[in-house]
């Protein structure tokens, strides 16, 4: 009797003790996450760049007799010196302009009136301007009137583009540091991932795996379609005759990277054809950025990935919107390995715990 009586109290301490300590458990990721949220892009980008580099790092080690932190710290300084810091330049060149081109136009127009403006115009534009602001009556004159408030909206934009461009730069050096420990404990933190896993050997081995699969593929994705555009936006730039047309090849390579860059540097390069009174021209490779090279992306990103990701080719092109939609650049490679994941969680439940055929 007092045996049965201790026994029922030992077993409502330990279902009271697992609840708590799963109560805690809880609490725990939520904390964790909590402290990761703000890296999550860092160290996402960090993790599919660990998994690609990988086998270079580790060949790349051999050859260096065994030095695998200088091996690591070799590729993170290579992909310091060919990725980041050309796309640092590019939104820093590209922010200034703008805030160099909005000053200008606020203080001609506040000064000088949109006359002023037309009149620093090529003779071609000039003409069409001029008779684009007659025809527009009151309505020119309104926003003439109202430029104060058009400035410090502009002054807000390019702000928060300079805000933008500073939070870059600090994930950017957060993902450098991240890849670094990955690449050189990489082996081991796969080891203790595996350990503490509950899902057991196998089943992590394979979702590991199918990261390291799709991680592999979202690069090879991006890179071979950057080349795809800057091909593209360079038989443009040679039928439109543009100045240093290979310069803005490659410009426009290390912008496709960036969702978007792409036909941004193509109408860049249209508005300098337009400065420069090629109107006609100006217009060919605007409507060739919009039309062709910003295609290019959508169809080369989906076809290159299809090899490497089961998933039907529609399900990943929207993985691939979707994630951008709701991610940013990130979703990028967030988007497609949501999917791929729960794909695999999918079979993995299927085989084990599905109905026996």
């Amino acid at each position: 009797m007092g045996s049965d009586r201790n026994g029922d109290r030992f077993q409502g301490t330990e279902l009271g003790a697992r609840r708590f300590l799963l109560l805690l458990l809880v609490g725990s990721v939520l904390l964790v996450g909590a402290v990761a949220w703000p890296l999550a892009s860092a160290l996402l980008v960090a993790a599919v760049l660990g998994v690609v580099l990988a086998p270079l790092q580790e060949r790349l080690a051999r050859a260096l007799r065994g030095r695998s932190k200088l091996a690591a710290t070799l590729l993170v300084l290579a992909l310091l010196v060919l990725v980041i810091a050309p796309l640092v330049a590019l939104s820093a060149v590209v922010v200034n302009e703008v805030t160099a081109g909005v000053k200008f136009v606020v203080e001609t127009v506040r000064g000088e009136g949109f006359e002023g403006l037309i009149h620093r115009l090529p003779a071609p534009l000039e003409r069409l301007a001029t008779e684009a602001l007659s025809a527009l009556g009151d309505v020119g004159q309104f926003i003439e009137s109202n430029i104060g408030t058009q400035a410090g909206k502009a002054a807000s934009a390019v702000g928060s583009a300079l805000a933008a461009t500073g939070v870059f730069v600090v994930q950017a050096a957060l993902m450098l540091l991240a890849l670094f420990f990955l690449l050189v404990g990489g082996r081991e933190l796969l080891a203790w991932v595996d350990e503490v896993s509950p899902l057991g050997s196998g089943r992590t081995r394979e979702l590991i795996a199918e990261f390291r699969k799709v991680s592999y593929a979202v690069i090879v994705a991006t890179l071979m379609s950057a080349g795809a555009q800057a091909l593209a936006a360079l038989i443009g730039y040679l039928v439109t005759r543009v100045p240093h047309p290979f310069f803005f090849a490659g410009l426009t390579f290390f912008a496709a990277l960036v969702p978007g860059g792409a036909p941004a540097v193509c109408i860049f390069a249209a508005l300098v054809l337009l400065v420069n009174s090629h109107a006609y021209t100006a217009l060919f490779l605007g409507i060739w950025a919009l039309l062709v090279v910003s295609m290019v992306d959508n169809v080369v990103k989906p076809y290159v990935m299809k090899g490497d990701v089961e998933m039907h080719a529609g399900v990943l092109f929207f993985s691939l919107i979707g994630g951008l939609a709701a991610f940013g650049m990130t979703g990028l490679m967030l988007g497609p390995l949501a999917i791929a994941l729960f794909l695999a969680l999918l079979r993995i439940y299927r085989r084990d715990y599905g109905p026996a055929d």
